[in-house]
């Protein structure tokens, strides 16, 4: 690793000050939604809106990023996060749902701009160092996920409304990243994305490594924001834990999505890229079978290590295995289309899982991804049958 540029180190600090927006308003937003809903299955609706927005403001912010460049998008949206910061301080002082809800669906715009690390690091490093500056930028998350629920926790109490001192905390972090990103020497060459249109999209889609990298990363993601979005639900309202032991969970969680990153790319050394994805989907069937098995403290604290080394190990995969689908002419309408659909279905997951714990409860939200684990576990040993070239 130390022979990684840069850019990927300046991308991996600034991921985890980006990435801890979203850390935090999955921790609290179902939190802050259950004080202010108008109805209880409404609760989880801010960490809904976050996915939504994610999901449509993908397509624009690549869009903006091929006519800009990376680096000055990422510095626009800093500024832009600071505003939507302020709008929903505004929003938790005035006790208004839908203004905080609004708020979410703005910050999706971070989230999809936060996305493009990883491919501006793979950008930056030789292909086969791909998996490894993933893994890195990804290790920034590991930051996140002790910096966003400690900011909730910090500011909580910081003013007389609950919660606002949190996101003004939380802006720090944007005018950090802002100064960092200044640092960043954008690697891409925006005159042969202009004059090379490239393959047709549905050309590219039908390859099967497209196939499976999306899928992979699609499923992966999917399935991971689904029940933890409906463990805080579970645990704190329905179970009655306290808020720190929800915290230590859901830390644990998104230590356990980032922290593999630094063993990953030993781990595609020795299985591939293939035969770890599907160990990834093994670990979720685990931990499916662990959460079913009770609500107890450890029940809760295994099921979602479990699902956060799930994650990372479809995730990145599916990640690296992204670019062998595109030429360079290619990267941003691919990047786009893979995005779009990851968090788009993500965004179904997040909305439907506070209606499903409330309305039908813990073992329903779990049983009801196993179809979906199926079909990626069919899909990769499909790959690993009838693929023809040989994996890094």
């Amino acid at each position: 690793m130390h022979s990684l540029p840069r850019n990927v180190w300046i991308l991996a600090i600034s991921l985890s000050l980006f990435m801890s927006l979203s850390v935090l308003v999955i921790f609290l937003g179902g939190i802050i939604g259950q004080t202010l809903a108008p109805t209880e299955s409404l609760s989880t609706l801010p960490v809904a809106m976050i996915v939504v927005g994610t999901a449509s403001s993908i397509v624009p912010v690549i869009r903006v990023m091929s006519s800009l460049g990376r680096k000055q998008t990422f510095l626009n949206v800093c500024i832009y996060t600071l505003v939507v910061i302020a709008l929903a301080v505004i929003a938790l002082q005035i006790q208004s749902f839908y203004l905080f809800c609004l708020s979410a669906f703005l910050f999706g715009v971070t989230t999809a701009t936060m996305n493009q690390f990883r491919f501006a690091a793979i950008e930056s490093v030789d292909e086969n160092l791909s998996a490894t500056a993933t893994s890195m930028v990804l290790i920034g998350g590991l930051v996140s996920a002790f910096l966003g629920p400690e900011l909730a926790i910090l500011g909580k109490d910081l003013f007389d409304v609950e919660f606002m001192g949190s996101f003004i905390l939380l802006s720090m972090c944007f005018i950090l990243a802002f100064v960092l990103l200044l640092f960043y020497q954008p690697t891409e060459t925006l005159a042969v994305e202009e004059q090379t249109k490239g393959r047709s999209l549905k050309t590219i889609i039908k390859q099967p490594v497209f196939i499976v990298a999306m899928s992979s990363a699609a499923i992966g993601y999917v399935v991971m924001s689904y029940i933890m979005t409906a463990t805080p639900m579970s645990m704190h309202v329905i179970d009655g834990f306290s808020l720190e032991q929800t915290k230590f969970v859901i830390q644990s969680h998104v230590i356990a999505m980032f922290l593999p990153s630094l063993f990953t790319p030993i781990i595609v050394k020795l299985l591939g890229l293939s035969k770890m994805m599907v160990v990834g989907v093994m670990l979720y069937v685990v931990c499916v079978g662990v959460a079913f098995a009770g609500h107890d403290m450890n029940n809760y604290w295994i099921a979602l290590v479990l699902l956060g080394l799930g994650w990372n190990f479809l995730f990145i995969g599916g990640t690296s295995l992204l670019p062998r689908a595109y030429d360079e002419a290619e990267k941003f309408k691919v990047q786009s289309v893979n995005d779009f659909l990851i968090f788009g279905l993500q965004a179904i997951a997040s909305l439907s899982a506070g209606w499903f714990v409330f309305n039908l409860g813990w073992e329903v939200v779990l049983l009801s991804v196993v179809p979906l684990l199926v079909i990626q576990l069919g899909i990769l040993l499909w790959w690993l049958n009838h693929r023809t070239h040989v994996e890094a």
